[in-house]
């Protein structure tokens, strides 16, 4: 019989983590022709609800700072968070930080007796940055949007997919791109990722 609470500590681990070796080339150094940087453990809130609602827009512009987006595939920004339109009863708010999952437990009881839905799908996720003079050429491999500057700029995303793995991705102002990959893909997207780029090193 043990006579001791043993304390157990969550500790989280990146879904790229065994794949460190093989995207070092990628990691290394600013001016790489194409850039992957990791931004884990990100809060991700998943909601769905009535757009058509003021209570629902309220409770939203008063936890992040940032008004729904209501135009598809647009995205509104504040200072710690930013909001992707999936869907027009559907969203996904992304945290600027790493953070503990906060934001779920609020908006939840903010929106308690609305027609809505509020899921963390942080753990399930990963976000990315993918920078470089070639990271146009490297995505335009395995995704079929047209990644033109007059066609896809800043301020949209679009659902997609980079070979097999679906993603969510944005275009940023600094020619850089931004990208949620689900987790059980995250392998996969940084092997095929890493093959893609191999012209370039």
């Amino acid at each position: 019989m043990l006579n001791e609470i043993q304390l157990f500590q969550v500790q989280q681990e990146s879904p790229l983590a065994e794949l460190g070796q093989l995207l070092a080339p990628l990691t290394a150094g600013a001016d790489q022709p194409v850039r992957l940087e990791e931004k884990p453990f990100l809060e991700l809130i998943n909601i769905k609800g009535d757009a058509g609602s003021a209570n629902f827009l309220r409770a939203i512009k008063n936890l992040t700072g940032a008004a729904l987006p209501l135009q598809p595939n647009t995205i509104a920004e504040s200072e710690q968070f930013v909001i992707y339109w999936l869907a027009p009863n559907e969203w996904l708010i992304q945290s600027r930080q790493p953070r503990q999952p906060a934001l779920c437990v609020g908006l939840a009881d903010a929106l308690a007796g609305e027609f809505a839905a509020v899921v963390d799908v942080s753990s399930g996720n990963t976000s990315l940055r993918l920078s470089g003079v070639q990271a146009r050429a490297v995505l335009q491999k395995g995704c079929p949007l047209d990644f033109h500057g007059s066609v896809f700029k800043p301020g949209q995303c679009a659902q997609s997919h980079y070979f097999k793995a679906g993603i969510l991705l944005r275009p940023l102002a600094d020619g850089a791109y931004e990208l949620i990959v689900r987790r059980s893909f995250a392998d996969y997207f940084g092997r095929i990722l890493f093959d893609a780029c191999q012209e370039y090193f």
